[in-house]
This record gives structure tokens, C-alpha cells and sequence, in this order.
């Protein structure tokens, strides 16, 4: 960037060059903002991906250790997606990723967050939940998702998914949170 060089006598030059320098600093504050969203957020669903979901784990870990609040991942699974990947190419299994994601953010409430982890896995972090109430959760979800087909070009499928459970403790560590309940899934895939 060349140098300028700015009158510093002349009070109207000095106005323009403030007004300038902010209209420059909130456009750098846009694109961080922008860079922040893109870094935390799911590119194909509008939920924050898996950075972004260990930045509200995390959070939820300080909430229960210092307010001895209460919380619950869960660890969500969806059965039968590389088969509808492999039979009706990926669009379809966007389609039903996108399906999925409406339903268990509908299922669940708005202080709650549900994220894609990845593939075809979500975590969802339960507020103010203890086991009884996530197993609860859980439940309502797998019931609601397992009792809406999925529809892709005139073919309709059944979509159903496991879901591990586990209760955030004190002090707990976020990649231990996410071990206990991604087993818990695995359990519960397993048992069906």
C-alpha cells in the first residue's frame, strides 16, 4: 500500500481520514466475523459443525462446574445413509442429512444446540438435562425421526438413527463427554 501523507493541519483532511480509517476497521470486523461463521458453521446444513460444537461443549462444562448447573450430549447417528449415498447418489443423502437436521432441531429446544459432527453423525447439547431427561429426549427423537419416511425423487425410505447419551459432569473434558456418549451410541446401534 502506498503511503499517504495527510495534512495534519487541516482539520476537514484529518475528518476524512478518521471516517475512512473506521469505514476500513468495520469492514475487518466483518470478514472476522465472516471467517469466524464459515470456521464454526456446517457448509451444507445451517448448524454449526464440529469445532463450532465443541466451542458450546466446552461452554456447557464451564456452566455445570461453576453454577453446578446440569447438561447432556447426545451422540446422533443416522442407520442406513451410505446405503441411500450408494443407491440414489448424494444429493439424496444431502436431502436426507438437511430432513434429519430440521427434526432434531425441531425436536429439541431452542437453548439447546444441535450441530453435524460430520458424515452422518450430530450432537445435540442438552441444557438444564439430566439422564432423565436426556434418555427422555433421546427417545422422542429416534421415535419422531423413525416415524417419518424420506422421499427422494417419487421413492420414499425409512430413516432411523442411534443415539448415545452422556451426562456432563464437573470438570468434566469435552473429548471425554464426546467418547462416553459415542459409545453409548454404538450401544445403542448394537442393541437395535
Amino acid at each position: 500500500m502506498d503511503d499517504v501523507v495527510i495534512d495534519m493541519t487541516d482539520p476537514d483532511t484529518l475528518l476524512a481520514e478518521v471516517r475512512r480509517l473506521k469505514a476500513e476497521i468495520s469492514q475487518l470486523h466483518e470478514r472476522v466475523e465472516l471467517l469466524d461463521r464459515l470456521a464454526h458453521q456446517d457448509v451444507l446444513i445451517d448448524l454449526p459443525n464440529r469445532r463450532g460444537f465443541m466451542r458450546q461443549l466446552e461452554a456447557a462444562i464451564d456452566r455445570v462446574s461453576r453454577y453446578d448447573d446440569s447438561a447432556a450430549m447426545l451422540f446422533v447417528d443416522i442407520d442406513g445413509l451410505k446405503m441411500i449415498n450408494d443407491t440414489f447418489g448424494h444429493q439424496a443423502g444431502d436431502h436426507a442429512l438437511i430432513q434429519v437436521a430440521d427434526m432434531l432441531s425441531q425436536g429439541v429446544r431452542k437453548s439447546d444446540c444441535v450441530a453435524r459432527l460430520g458424515g452422518d453423525e450430530f450432537g445435540i447439547l442438552l441444557e438444564r438435562a439430566d439422564e432423565h431427561s436426556a434418555i427422555d429426549t433421546a427417545g422422542r427423537l429416534a421415535s419422531m425421526i423413525a416415524g417419518r419416511e424420506f422421499c427422494f425423487q417419487g421413492t420414499c425410505l425409512p430413516l432411523s438413527v442411534a443415539i448415545g447419551i452422556s451426562v456432563i459432569e464437573p470438570h468434566d473434558q469435552p473429548d471425554a463427554v464426546m467418547a462416553r456418549a459415542d459409545l453409548a451410541m454404538y450401544r445403542d446401534k448394537a442393541a437395535a
